[in-house]
């Protein structure tokens, strides 16, 4: 099954504070909050949410299609997603904007303080699906994951308009979303993503209870981070599959994006909830060893080996759809 994949294609800058943020916060200061970090080090690196699933699916054999809008800077990091076998056929260029920008810091509890500078990712409205989908490639789902609030809800109205089964994710743009947005995202959705507390804001802003939100969208995966990842469906018990454990953490920009990859590039192939969870949690441990959204390569005897270890002799087995289909 193919996938397209909407959202943000950005450039990360990503820098390490030796500290922990926790401590320079003074809770009777915290209404005039003013804090500078003296940071170790400095990764420009390839990524927006988008642009990092679509880089881990493409690593799978599965030649995703992303959807997105860049800047005329965007050049060389076409031909990298290019070359991992991504279909950018979905890209506009924007000659007025430059691509996003996503600054962050991380501590050494692995927190993060971030900001997002849309640029030409403010201009995804404008670009339509309908002439994208069709044909002898149309894709069996759509990913509707973090980007202009406008461009989220029209691409998941064109979905239910197409019959195209879409995800959401809609996560860090949880924060500009109002309840009437979050609810049309998810309506309908045969699979939501959140991490934990985007799962409690969705709750929130949508005015629904748990039960509400199982009724409205088909799966509902939910990170953990450490603790691994729970997925619900109405009507059944809830799943909980672990973390990898001891996974050493370089950066963890990243790696819910690559849970994504792995996740979907599993259930694309017919893999059940189960082992396609495992899979997604195996490679977000390798994508939190390295710095870097696209620092990784889709290695799938590497990825074999930690699905067994971690879950047991013979784990891998459900996976040999996907695991044996990298070209």
């Amino acid at each position: 099954m193919r996938i397209a994949v909407t959202g943000s294609i950005a450039t990360d800058h990503l820098m390490v504070f030796p500290g922990r943020f926790a401590d320079q916060l003074l809770p009777d200061q915290l209404a005039h909050l003013s804090l500078s970090f003296l940071v170790d080090g400095l990764e420009v690196r390839r990524g927006g949410v988008a642009a990092n699933i679509a880089f881990g699916l493409g690593g799978f054999g599965l030649s995703p299609l992303l959807v997105g809008a860049v800047g005329t800077d965007f050049a060389e990091y076409e031909v990298w997603l290019k070359e991992h076998g991504v279909d950018t056929g979905g890209v506009r260029v924007c000659a007025e904007r430059q691509t996003a920008r996503f600054m962050c810091i991380a501590d050494q509890d692995a927190n993060q303080i971030a900001a997002f500078y849309a640029g030409a990712m403010t201009q995804a409205h404008d670009i339509g699906l309908s002439a994208l989908v069709t044909g002898p490639e149309r894709p069996g789902l759509a990913l509707i994951s973090p980007n202009d609030p406008s461009a989220m809800l029209r691409h998941t109205a064109e979905c239910r308009a197409l019959g195209i089964p879409f995800a959401a994710d809609p996560s860090q743009q949880l924060a500009r979303l109002d309840g009437a947005q979050v609810r049309a995202l998810v309506d309908g959705a045969t699979w939501l993503f959140t991490n934990e507390y985007e799962a409690a804001l969705l709750k929130e802003r949508t005015g629904w209870s748990h039960q509400e939100v199982l009724a409205a969208a088909g799966t509902w995966v939910t990170t953990l981070g450490g603790k691994g990842v729970r997925a619900e469906r109405a009507g059944s018990p809830p799943l909980v599959v672990p973390a990898v454990p001891d996974t050493p953490v370089a950066d963890p920009t990243g790696a819910g994006d690559a849970f994504r990859a792995g996740f979907l590039a599993a259930v694309s192939r017919g893999v059940p909830l189960e082992p396609a969870a495992r899979l997604g949690c195996a490679l977000a441990s390798v994508v939190l060893g390295v710095v870097g959204s696209q620092a990784h390569h889709i290695d799938l005897p590497q990825l074999s080996g930690i699905v067994e270890r971690t879950y047991g002799p013979g784990a891998a087995g459900p996976l040999a759809s996907v695991l044996g289909a990298q070209s």
